[in-house]
């Protein structure tokens, strides 16, 4: 990785980071384990041991008790963005992760995550669940350091990359790049397989890092009935919220218990977070807190963190008062762990071992930033915050003294004025520094060796609009030129390379124009597979990569078009389209491409 350019606050910040990280020969009995629990639009108010009036996580608040807490510890305001950071100690900018769809939900390449410094370090590393950082090569967990992966396609069961008809209950995942089944619900699936990760490592005397990322409770809102149960005098979303929630307090504990059978508790760091704020919990409590999932304001990123390591000295309740952030995570786990990082890998962010010791003297305040981009590329100021442990510029406009503000409904900007200019400057300083990388390109291979045949879906289609990012909107056919873009493709090798477009993955093994019967329900909302897939009429379809623009005659009876293709070494765009015969525009939801020589 090359070495960062920062301005002078973020570079005092790389030096600080850096000059902790050093490798140390100890013993894999002696390094701690890491536990990273992280659920899913779950916010700060989603807990019981945060004050919430009706749910109960009682698992989770027996490890509130025996925590240290991140009490004014950020995120990105949707969940993509906040894994980037946390897994690299990036903004999540810099990392091209803004958005959730439309290509920018894919991790650059040139990022080091944290399964990499730690499998390096001689760790085992697991990764289990959400990953959501891109599902092609060079994209994807087991391509970043995982060498045990189980996890669901895109960024929820039941999205466009997931396997077909997936719907939180049973189905199929892909492990280490090979969809198997599974039986069960999908958060009880994903401990299991922790656990048993777990226990493997532990029999093979190898210290492991397992990260848990729970797609619960991201909608659509299912949950296992004995746990939505006692919810069920709120509407059906927000009692299944709560049940998913409810699920996994009980699996926190259940892990826990694990951890204590297996003797692995005392030298292991477990941590709980949650990825952005509350989704659907807000009207019922907030914390005090304005705005929820998406938002610039502390409701939308302000999120729960409690640690507990025994070894560590961390098994009581208390509150680290000062800003903290996820870019943060890594360099403070790589410190405990004694895991070094490459001489010229810089973070964005600090360990805060001093602070979590209580041994920082001369700690200064600092100044974060966060935004939400759902957009194809950044806009400067675009619901962003610049956060101190004091103060919040929100849209580099309003200002709120959050100390006596919480909930930011005084803006004191013009009051202030000395505290804006300071914020803006930060702000314009961080800018420009990202702004050149916004352009590097984040290309799905083609033809390489690890991923080939490569599965390509519509979920990662670069477009200004909107793209089909889920299965529900496949089965209805949303089409049209404002809902289909292009991929950034690399293609790896010249050669041969076969281009199947579908209508429909192989794993539905159905016609281009065929109707689909509606899936079966589950417990909660109704399902995205609970949609009928309605019929199209094609009558030709056009596949055009760079400037390359080829064309075929489709049979609607037929499962694929199929072109063969020589292709010179390029990083280009590809894109296809099925038209009917009236005009209609209908993107090929699925794509395969194989090198064949």
């Amino acid at each position: 990785m090359r070495l960062r350019t920062f301005f002078p606050c973020l570079f005092l910040i790389a030096v600080l980071c850096s000059g902790v990280i050093n490798s140390v020969s100890v013993s894999a009995a002696e390094r701690p384990n890491v536990v990273i629990v992280i659920t899913d639009d779950q916010g700060y108010g989603d807990l019981s041991c945060h004050g919430n009036p009706i749910l109960k996580t009682p698992q989770i608040d027996a490890l509130y008790e025996e925590s240290v807490h991140l009490t004014d510890y950020h995120v990105a305001p949707t969940c993509s963005p906040t894994r980037c950071a946390l897994l690299t100690g990036h903004w999540t900018n810099r990392t091209g992760v803004w958005h959730t769809i439309m290509g920018r939900s894919m991790l650059r390449e040139n990022e080091i995550t944290i399964g990499q410094l730690f499998k390096d370090g001689g760790y085992a590393t697991g990764m289990f669940g959400k990953w959501h950082l891109g599902d092609n090569y060079p994209y994807r967990p087991e391509d970043r350091g995982f060498t045990e992966v189980l996890r669901h396609g895109g960024g929820g069961v039941g999205q466009t990359p997931d396997y077909w008809n997936n719907a939180y209950f049973d189905g199929h995942y892909w492990h280490n790049s090979k969809p198997v089944p599974v039986e069960g619900f999908c958060t009880d699936v994903f401990f299991d397989y922790a656990k048993r990760f777990i226990k493997t490592q532990k029999e093979a005397g190898k210290p492991f890092l397992a990260y848990i990322a729970t797609n619960a409770p991201h909608g659509p809102m299912h949950s296992p009935v004995e746990f939505s149960e006692p919810y069920q005098d709120q509407n059906e979303g927000l009692a299944n919220f709560y049940g998913m929630i409810a699920n996994i307090d009980e699996n926190v504990g259940q892990l826990r218990r694990f951890l204590d059978v297996e003797g692995l508790t005392e030298n292991t760091i477990f941590i709980f977070t949650t990825d952005n704020g509350t989704s659907s919990g807000s009207r019922v409590f907030n914390a005090e807190m304005r705005g929820a999932k998406g938002s610039e304001y502390d409701g939308g990123h302000r999120v729960p963190f409690f640690l507990h390591w025994p070894k560590g000295g961390f098994t009581e309740s208390r509150d680290v008062t000062p800003i903290t952030a996820h870019v943060d995570i890594v360099p403070t786990l790589l410190e405990f762990c004694q895991v070094s990082a490459p001489s010229d890998l810089k973070f964005d962010g600090v360990s805060i071992v001093p602070l979590l010791k209580e041994t920082a003297t001369d700690w200064e305040d600092r100044i974060l930033i966060t935004d939400s981009q759902r957009v194809k590329d950044p806009i400067k100021w675009r619901k962003s915050a610049v956060m101190t442990s004091d103060w919040r510029l929100i849209n580099g406009e309003e200002l709120y003294d959050i100390k006596n503000d919480m909930g930011q409904k005084s803006n004191v900007a013009s009051g202030n004025p000395e505290v804006v200019e300071r914020l803006r400057e930060f702000y314009e300083e961080w800018w420009k520094e990202l702004e050149p990388t916004f352009e590097q390109s984040t290309a799905i291979y083609l033809g390489h060796p690890a991923d080939n045949p490569a599965r390509l879906t519509s979920h990662d289609w670069i477009t200004t609009q909107m793209t089909p990012w889920n299965q529900q909107q496949v089965r209805s056919a949303m089409n049209g030129p404002q809902n289909t873009g292009f991929w950034n493709v690399k293609i790896t090798e010249a050669g041969t390379y076969e281009i199947r477009l579908r209508r429909w993955p192989e794993e539905a093994d159905e016609a281009i124009g065929a109707a689909l019967p509606a899936g079966e329900d589950v417990p909660g909302v109704r399902p995205y597979r609970a949609h009928p897939g309605v019929a199209i009429k094609p009558v030709k379809v056009k596949l055009q990569i760079g400037d390359l623009v080829k064309t075929k005659t489709v049979n609607s009876d037929h499962k694929e078009v199929t072109f063969q293709l020589e292709l010179k070494p390029e990083t280009t765009t590809m894109s296809a389209v099925f038209l009917t015969e009236n005009g209609e525009e209908y993107g090929a939801y699925y794509a395969y491409i194989e090198k064949k020589n």
